[in-house]
């Protein structure tokens, strides 16, 4: 019996290994994206002058030599835009979701209290033109059949460094079947301590990163919080794959986390170095 129950337990461990393993084997160089940081939405500094996931935002990145992430999602008339929140209430002070309203009407918005507008995915990578890295969130929920192929027809063109990521799987297993050459990364947090409502089963695997053995993804972008998962460990240390923190919020926090992980996606605050 007690042999039965060990040889359980060691396929137990073996499976789970297994679902973790981000991918290995073909690994691109990430070495453009290494020795500095990036800025969360752009490197967006009062609201009224350089907003999160605007242009200016992204010029003063730029400015300061910083990787620039942002999100892209699409308009009812399937345009990709950067824009953050599904909902548009919090930004633009509308109740109304972005796939509610055409590229033209949500042009119409201001993002916050500044002039600045919504951009079309194609302002924003001939603004940065290969200047600084970038790392693009797919933000999708059920289409992202749709968002992926047109985001991928518009990166396909871009000459610069960049990567992708999202915290739907199936948006990083699309990158993995259909253009396995770009750089893709699982997005991941503490799911059963989020506002995120879904079910505790699904939550559960994708806080562990379960779903890595079919996405394959080439780096995990984890909530900078939860370090000490342990799936998130074995990724880094066992595995080796690269790993990024998202949000530091100061400076006290960039160095506490600095061990922890190898990039960092920052906001509210300006970091004193490059990464060495």
């Amino acid at each position: 019996m007690f042999f039965y129950i060990l040889g359980i337990i060691l396929m137990v461990i073996i499976l789970y290994l297994l679902a973790i393993m981000p991918e290995t084997l073909n690994r691109p160089d990430l070495n453009l994206f290494y020795k500095r940081y990036y800025a969360h939405r752009g490197f967006h500094k009062e609201k009224f002058i350089a907003p999160e996931n605007s242009m200016a935002a992204f010029q003063f990145a730029i400015n300061h030599g910083f990787g620039i992430e942002f999100d892209i999602q699409l308009s009812k008339d399937r345009v990709p835009v950067v824009f953050h929140d599904f909902n548009l209430k919090r930004v633009c002070g509308i109740d109304k979701n972005v796939n509610e309203l055409t590229f033209q009407e949500l042009r119409a918005l201001t993002l916050f209290d500044s002039k600045e507008k919504i951009p079309h995915l194609k302002e924003v990578i001939d603004l940065v033109n290969g200047q600084v890295p970038l790392i693009v969130e797919i933000k999708s929920r059920f289409n992202y059949l749709s968002i992926c192929s047109i985001v991928a027809s518009y990166l396909d063109n871009y000459s610069g460094a960049y990567c992708v990521e999202s915290f739907n799987p199936l948006a990083v297993l699309w990158y993995k079947k259909n253009r396995p050459q770009v750089i893709r990364g699982q997005l991941s947090t503490n799911y059963l301590k989020s506002e995120i409502k879904q079910s505790k089963i699904f939550s559960f695997l994708l806080q562990n990163l379960m779903f890595n053995f079919i996405t394959r993804p080439h780096f995990i972008s984890y909530n900078y919080k939860y370090h000490d998962n342990l799936s998130f460990i074995l990724c880094k240390r066992l595995y080796k794959v690269t790993t990024i923190a998202y949000t530091i919020p100061s400076k006290i926090e960039l160095d506490n986390y600095l061990k922890y992980f190898d990039l960092f996606i920052f906001e509210n605050f300006l970091p004193d170095n490059p990464l060495n």
